[in-house]
């Protein structure tokens, strides 16, 4: 089967992984440069009608639903009624945009999130979000495992690390050659889309 390099393919749809305040509070270096790239990205796809969807990892209070995230490096977070767990005030959502919450890393994984992307006939998720080689990864091998064309905006990633956010970069790409890209490269892809689907209607 030769192996599918295009960009957009079919219908796309931007998910945004976790766009929290938590981020700011965390390892994760350089978070200014990587908001600035998902705003890009972000307002390129508002411009271009393509559907947006948002998701936030959020905890109960009482702390049943964390199951096994707290085995290893991780300590509590996203507790609701927390500041941390609110969208960054620049990438919040809007009217018409989609907002749904998990409680676990995976965007799949207990939500609606396939429901939805099918309803809206999508092929290719654009991606970005917090933390590259936890959340976004994890998001990605699933998408991946649904059949969807997965696009990280690696620019708009941060990991828990420089070397864990490297290493699961390389880990998606070896899933999909074509998944590596960044903001420079997708803002006038997506705008090029959405003038193409201008000119269709």
């Amino acid at each position: 089967m030769e192996k599918e390099s295009r960009k957009i393919i079919g219908n796309p749809a931007l998910l945004l992984v976790d766009p929290q305040k938590g981020i700011y509070k965390s390892p994760a270096k350089d978070v200014e440069a990587s908001v600035v790239a998902l705003e890009r990205v972000l307002k390129a796809a508002r411009e271009a009608g393509m559907p947006v969807i948002f998701f936030q990892e959020i905890h109960r209070k009482e702390m049943v639903d964390y199951g096994r995230e707290l085995d290893g490096n991780e300590n509590i977070h996203c507790l609701e009624g927390s500041e941390y767990i609110d969208i960054i005030e620049r990438l919040q959502p809007i009217d018409g945009e989609f907002t749904n919450m998990k409680r676990r890393y995976s965007c799949f994984f207990g939500t609606d999130l396939d429901i939805l992307l099918r309803g809206l006939n999508i092929q290719t998720l654009i991606m970005g979000g917090y933390y590259t080689d936890v959340c976004v990864h994890y998001t990605a091998v699933d998408a991946h495992q649904h059949d969807y064309y997965i696009r990280v905006v690696h620019d708009g990633c941060r990991g828990s690390s420089d070397e864990a956010h490297e290493a699961s970069l390389k880990a998606m790409t070896y899933l999909q050659h074509a998944s590596r890209t960044n903001s420079d490269e997708m803002v006038p892809l997506i705008e090029a889309w959405g003038k193409e689907k201008q000119a269709s209607v």
